[in-house]
């Protein structure tokens, strides 16, 4: 009898104490997690992911509105797409929360954004000099240079349509900086990382 009590007062103790996770931000993590997974990223064909980087901005963006914060939200997501390297889950975390940020400066997490992001599509750029644009997901270092970095989330970043347009396929510091880091966390072959460095 009683341990039976003992036994009653440690799970009263443990529900009060750890209360448990709200229905939604599950949610939030496996939304993510099911959009980042390498294991289906590797499946994807030539630009799919780029829409994957629109619906996880959505859901960061829906779970900051419901108090959530993005970066624990993305670190439960990136445990459960299975990232066991956690550099690679750091730098895909990183390029998230960027991506989440690019989309709210450039005035993109309206309701109507967020509808558009919602489905994998290109929000309406709200603020500054392009305005009126698509908001597209550009390859930070070009997949015509590496064309095994198509869909990995870290080497996506969301830009404005005519700039993207405008980009050329050179490579500078922060692409070679960025190859070094993809190659440290698994995510760029050695062979990868000498195109880069090869190219100008």
């Amino acid at each position: 009898m009683e341990a039976a009590v003992k036994l009653t007062w440690a799970i009263a103790l443990a529900l009060l104490f750890c209360p448990p996770p709200t229905a939604a931000q599950p949610r939030y993590v496996s939304q993510i997690a099911s959009l980042v997974e390498p294991a289906k990223l590797v499946t994807l064909g030539p630009r799919d992911a780029n829409p994957r980087v629109q619906k996880c901005v959505y859901w960061l963006a829906t779970a900051r509105s419901a108090g959530q914060k993005p970066d624990k939200v993305l670190d439960m997501a990136v445990a459960e797409a299975g990232y066991t390297n956690q550099f690679a889950a750091k730098l895909t975390k990183e390029a998230l929360l960027r991506n989440l940020d690019i989309a709210e400066k450039l005035g993109c997490l309206d309701a109507e954004g967020l509808a558009e992001m919602r489905q994998g599509k290109a929000a309406t750029v709200k603020r500054g000099p392009y305005k009126g644009d698509q908001l597209s997901v550009d390859h930070i270092i070009p997949r015509a240079i590496v064309p095994e970095l198509d869909n990995v989330i870290a080497n996506l970043e969301l830009m404005p349509q005519r700039m993207n347009a405008s980009k050329s396929d050179k490579i500078g510091d922060r692409q070679r900086a960025l190859a070094k880091h993809l190659h440290e966390a698994g995510l760029l072959s050695t062979k990868g990382l000498k195109a880069v460095e090869s190219s100008e």
